[in-house]
């Protein structure tokens, strides 16, 4: 008689598979690599170092780098501080205000709060809400187009990340406006040049817990025409201030917590298993040419290691009860 075949459950699929992991060699470049500045005990495997050399090319002619450089953006966080922005515009100095949303936050509350700040303080404004959801570099282009005849001499981003990375490339190429595109992309899609002009205040206004796109000097998009997703990466290209008002991520979709949250998770998980910085090569004949992410460090360890225990603790509560705004700051906090 044919015995019968019984299908594995969920449960012992997944046993099996922690099983195969277990037994295998790892090859991840950060826990294969005795000298990685996790590692707390020495590898017992004599060909960790092997391995790591293998997933990371190294070039040991080059000098490694030895230093790294804190450049992160100002920051103001706490419930309702987004009614601050006039008061910052008008202590800028600014004439001209550029607003750069989506259509659907630009229903929201956050809208409101912005545009009645930049009233009271008597600031001109014009608002462009056709920012796309993953930007592609034709909507870049037709950002920059909108922004160029008002010629103004700030920026206020009000959304999640594509919104942000829309309005730091509406800066740059303002204030660059005879660069051609590429110019500043990275390489090697682009030509990676270093942005050496001074830009425009730019203040963000999140309204998503994800990206971090408000204290970063990296802006995200799709080179269409080469079916690949590259950007721009430059402390320069860093908001002026992120104003990170906890009040704003609570018109989220459950979702839209639950994947800006992975979002978040992500990030912090590629901080702490980065490339220790005094391993990376080559060493830059400049500081003004160090880039943007300079591999993990000691400070931002503490920063990633946090933003772990905080997507863990409360990741799950923001997603399940829309009124636990505790959850909610916390996950606001992560991202940033």
């Amino acid at each position: 008689m044919a015995s019968i075949r019984v299908a594995p459950s969920r449960a012992q699929r997944a046993i099996n598979l922690l099983r195969t992991v277990n037994s295998a060699s790892s090859s991840c470049p950060c826990h294969s690599n005795p000298q990685h500045h996790h590692n707390a005990h020495p590898s017992l495997n004599p060909f960790a170092g092997n391995r790591r050399r293998l997933a990371t090319p190294m070039d040991t002619s080059q000098q490694k780098e030895y230093a790294f450089e804190m450049a992160a953006s100002s920051i103001r966080f706490g419930p309702g501080c987004t009614k601050e922005v006039g008061m910052d515009f008008k202590n800028l100095g600014a004439k001209k205000v550029m607003v750069v949303t989506d259509e659907t936050v630009r229903k929201l509350d956050a809208m409101k709060q912005v545009q009645e700040g930049l009233d009271r303080e008597g600031i001109p404004f014009e608002v462009f809400s056709k920012t796309r959801v993953e930007p592609k570099d034709y909507s870049i282009r037709e950002a920059i187009d909108f922004a160029k005849p008002y010629a103004p001499d700030a920026f206020l981003a009000v959304g999640g990340g594509s919104v942000i990375d829309t309005a730091k490339l509406m800066n740059l190429y303002t204030t660059c406006p005879d660069a051609d595109f590429l110019d500043f992309v990275n390489a090697p899609l682009g030509k990676g040049q270093p942005i050496t002009a001074k830009l425009k205040p730019l203040i963000a206004v999140p309204t998503t817990a994800g990206t971090g796109s408000e204290t970063t000097g990296t802006a995200i998009f799709d080179l269409v025409d080469k079916k690949a997703k590259t950007g721009i990466a430059h402390r320069n290209l860093k908001p002026t201030l992120g104003i990170c008002d906890p009040i704003n991520t609570r018109t989220m979709p459950s979702a839209v917590h639950a994947s800006s949250g992975l979002d978040v998770l992500c990030h912090a998980l590629e901080s702490w298993t980065a490339i220790p910085y005094n391993e990376r090569t080559p060493r830059p004949d400049n500081p003004i040419n160090r880039p943007a992410y300079q591999g993990a460090n000691p400070i931002s360890d503490i920063f990633s290691l946090q933003a772990l225990r905080s997507t863990v603790q409360c990741l799950p509560r923001a997603v399940k009860d829309p009124d636990d705004w505790e959850a909610q700051s916390n996950m606001l906090l992560a991202a940033t």
